[in-house]
């Protein structure tokens, strides 16, 4: 076997063998109307796909319930979008590859005053809408189920919960934004995660043993990079073992750059942490991989990457070949080239079109949240 060998090796998650070790992460594209994905976004999750990608994981939609977001462009998972994501899925087995749909909520983040999330907080200090009730609570959960049964249905493979980058369930992760009193927050981790492995534990009980269940998560929020769920490895150890008992498959641990230790004095970034403290269970890393700009410096100073693709795979298949991570995910760099895995496959570093900014078009979300806490911090 040669040393990136192991990036091109099958990997079996739940019933579901992927061709090799690359996901394309959920990324919004502005593709979808009335929350319905288009034909043109099935082409190109499908174009990803025949470009040597295994797992698409499609763009953050907003879960079956009505408190989930009021972006206009966003996409949904609901009895309406339903033909659309079949569409997607479809095209993508077509192609050769597989697809998991993810399930999100905005909750604080949402803009009209009218955000349920953990504490009514978006950050600290920062006050939208108000803390949802426990009776609310089970309604959105019951949302998140009707959504991965609609994925199922529709002949995804898995689904994975959106709990990152400063939303819904990542606000129940982070003390900073949930100070709850009732179990579900507070200074202990366990009573933090408690509502997301609720999620996940719902899903696992109403779609069976087989189908996939990945949850996206972050240290980094969008509106506080230094921001930390789990200050240290015995918080994220609990916090990973506990998805894991709830019946999560694999773990997508988001940096803004793959290469970056966690902790200081151990060279392992927070994919590597995550699996040794979950006991082996299997992690996604993901990270501006291919590229030298994380993806908020793109975002909010409009920077173009440079090219940092042969370093990458190296580190990449050392550390997959350590245990580290299991998969990698790759974003803007398979917007920029939707050939990029079948390239390096081949050793083609050079044919590899670099990602820049103008390719994201313009920003389909509302960030005035984010750009009011980065003004103030």
């Amino acid at each position: 076997m040669s040393d990136h060998a192991i990036l091109f090796t099958p990997f079996t998650l739940g019933a579901t063998t992927f061709h090799n070790r690359w996901v394309m992460p959920a990324m919004q594209r502005g593709m979808c109307k009335d929350g319905s994905p288009t034909p043109e976004l099935a082409a190109y999750y499908a174009r990803r796909a025949q470009g040597g990608t295994a797992l698409m994981i499609g763009e953050s939609a907003a879960v079956d319930h009505p408190s989930a977001t009021v972006q206009p462009t966003s996409a949904h998972i609901n009895a309406a979008a339903r033909d659309g994501w079949a569409r997607c899925v479809d095209e993508v087995r077509e192609a050769g590859g597989e697809m998991m749909l993810q399930l999100w909520h905005e909750g604080a983040m949402r803009s009209d005053g009218q955000a349920l999330s953990a504490s009514g907080l978006a950050h600290p200090g920062k006050e939208s809408g108000r803390a949802a009730t426990l009776d609310e609570l089970a309604e959105i959960r019951d949302g998140f189920v009707r959504s991965a049964v609609i994925a199922q249905e529709i002949g995804a493979c898995g689904v994975e919960v959106h709990a990152a980058h400063g939303y819904f369930l990542d606000q129940f992760l982070w003390h900073g934004s949930n100070i709850r009193d009732d179990g579900y927050g507070g200074p202990d981790i366990t009573h933090r995660a408690r509502f997301p492995a609720e999620i996940v534990a719902a899903i696992r009980a109403e779609c069976g043993p087989d189908f996939v269940i990945s949850l996206r998560f972050s240290q980094w929020k969008e509106v506080d990079y230094e921001a930390k769920v789990a200050p240290s490895p015995e918080d994220l150890a609990t916090m990973a073992r506990m998805f894991r008992d709830a019946g999560v498959d694999v773990l997508h641990a988001s940096t803004r750059r793959f290469w970056e230790s966690e902790w200081e004095g151990d060279n392992r970034n927070l994919a590597g942490w995550t699996k040794a403290g979950g006991d082996g269970l299997p992690v996604i890393t993901v990270g501006s991989v291919g590229l030298d700009t994380d993806v908020m410096d793109v975002f909010m100073k409009s920077i173009d990457p440079k090219p940092r693709v042969e370093v990458a795979i190296d580190d990449l298949a050392a550390r997959m070949a350590a245990g580290e991570f299991d998969m990698v995910a790759v974003g803007r760099a398979l917007i920029g080239d939707p050939d990029f895995v079948k390239k390096v496959a081949a050793g083609d570093y050079a044919s590899i079109r670099t990602f820049k900014r103008d390719d994201l078009g313009k920003l389909e979300w509302d960030l005035s949240i984010v750009e009011e806490a980065h003004a103030n911090a």
